[in-house]
């Protein structure tokens, strides 16, 4: 079972060098290997002969082929790997079932976001020792201090290399056997809502917090700020004053991910060790966001995160995770008797200003049985007691 930990390095001044001429030389093979791949394309097309497709080796060979001298001071591996992203890229581009995925294109120096792979690294004694050249001499070769120990015990399958505005981390994905299975029972319904996730009565809720609130009101104003100097300078907008602009935005968006990211793994964490049975609902997330009103909020929610999260996570700890169909009507459903509430029926649907009878966002009234509910209780109720 592959897992992967994340964790900050501090590299010294070497190290920290290397690094970052790694970054800049892995995507300088990613760039040399879309121009190959396309090329070897056109050749193909012109020929009619699909033999001569590109192919991740096909690439890699073309690569080595014609590799520079300069290019023997960083690891081979960096090359591999940079190819096999393409041509992962490739793959996801011509999956039906990823339709949004984009089509490769060229990685640029002015991103803020620069990584690099190897398979080759290891830990010992508590610090990331990177694959070093054969033209490296033994005393130019430092371990990379670690901020805490690596979680699991196995071999380390691939090492990335992530350089953000905090500074660098290295996520390891280790094949490990370290699978406690906990002890779980029952069953639970969430009910994902902006800002907040549902799985049982008003204790039972995860809310975010309101610093991400003020985080995104400074991620606006710094918006407003860019699209100013842009405006009133678009030949030469790129100031100093721009690019400390642009930092603080880049901070500001880090914060608001790792908040989220340490909210959904507490609460994924929560719910596999604690139910066997897992309900969540389809949602159709891109749908929803062509709402003028909502389809910020929508984004900014991470429920497609959430979901994948999940996901993994009860295949590690064999929970069952049921994932309702888009068509299952939870809010309109009377968790007590059963009654569905429909257009045409008394009262019309339940919708975000409640039905046409009672114009409460966040309760439920019951037609048949006369139950007044918690809109959110009920469609969590809903959602649990679902049969497929």
């Amino acid at each position: 079972m592959i897992k992967t930990h994340k964790v900050r390095i501090y590299p010294n001044s070497h190290m920290l060098k290397l690094i970052q001429e790694s970054c800049s030389y892995s995507r300088y093979c990613y760039n040399q290997a879309l121009e190959t791949w396309n090329s070897q394309y056109d050749v193909s097309v012109v020929m009619k002969d699909k033999s001569l497709r590109p192919t991740r080796f096909s690439v890699v060979n073309e690569l080595v082929r014609n590799k520079k001298d300069w290019q023997y001071n960083y690891s081979s591996r960096v090359l591999q790997k940079a190819v096999a992203d393409l041509a992962r890229g490739w793959r996801n581009f011509f999956n039906s079932n990823m339709p949004d995925h984009n089509k490769p294109k060229f990685k640029s120096a002015k991103h803020s976001k620069q990584s690099f792979a190897t398979d080759m690294a290891t830990v010992k004694d508590g610090k990331l020792i990177l694959d070093k050249p054969l033209c490296v001499s033994k005393g130019n070769w430092y371990g990379i201090r670690m901020s805490e120990p690596i979680r699991f015990t196995g071999k380390i399958k691939l090492t990335v290399i992530t350089k953000d505005v905090h500074g660098y981390s290295a996520s390891l994905m280790i094949d490990t056997e370290d699978n406690e299975v906990p002890v779980t029972k029952g069953t639970v319904g969430i009910d994902a809502n902006i800002k907040r996730f549902n799985y049982g009565n008003k204790e039972e809720t995860i809310i975010y917090p309101k610093k991400l609130d003020k985080l995104y009101d400074r991620i606006g104003h710094y918006q407003k700020m860019l699209a100013r100097k842009r405006i009133a300078n678009p030949a030469k907008f790129r100031s100093k004053n721009y690019a400390a602009v642009r930092d603080k935005l880049q901070r500001d968006y880090s914060k608001v991910n790792q908040i989220q990211s340490d909210i959904l793994h507490k609460f994924t964490y929560y719910l596999t060790h604690t139910y066997k049975e897992i309900h969540i609902e389809d949602l159709d997330v891109k749908h929803m966001q062509m709402s003028r009103k909502m389809g910020k909020n929508l984004h900014r929610s991470l429920f497609r995160k959430f979901r994948e999260q999940l996901t993994y996570k009860c295949s590690w700890y064999h929970n069952k995770l049921v994932v309702l169909p888009r068509t299952y009507p939870s809010t309109q459903l009377c968790s007590k008797c059963g009654f569905r509430k429909t257009k045409e029926g008394y009262g019309g649907k339940q919708t975000l200003y409640g039905d046409s009878i009672h114009h409460e966002h966040q309760t439920y009234y019951c037609y048949n049985c006369g139950a007044v509910l918690d809109r959110d209780e009920n469609a969590v109720e809903n959602i649990k007691n679902y049969v497929g």
